[in-house]
């Protein structure tokens, strides 16, 4: 099973928020998860990732995506 760490789209049409989440890679985008670490909102440009729980998961072989790796390094968690 190929885990990834990704973004999940939330909050109204035309205003998003997303939230960090670790879920399969064949799940959908607002599909089923196994966690949820974080969240960022692009309109105020806030981001909030719980960054012992986002080591575990890199520890342990999840795939960030190229969205969720830029976030990653902005919150120095990762170099």
């Amino acid at each position: 099973m190929a885990v990834k760490m990704r973004l999940r789209r939330m909050g109204a049409k035309k205003a998003p928020t997303y939230r960090v989440i670790i879920a399969d890679s064949r799940s959908p985008r607002d599909g089923r998860f196994i966690e949820e670490i974080g969240f960022f909102n692009p309109r105020s440009d806030e981001i909030k990732i719980d960054a012992e729980k986002a080591k575990a998961w890199l520890s342990n072989g999840a795939q960030p995506t190229d969205t969720v790796k830029a976030l990653l390094k902005k919150t120095n968690i990762v170099d």
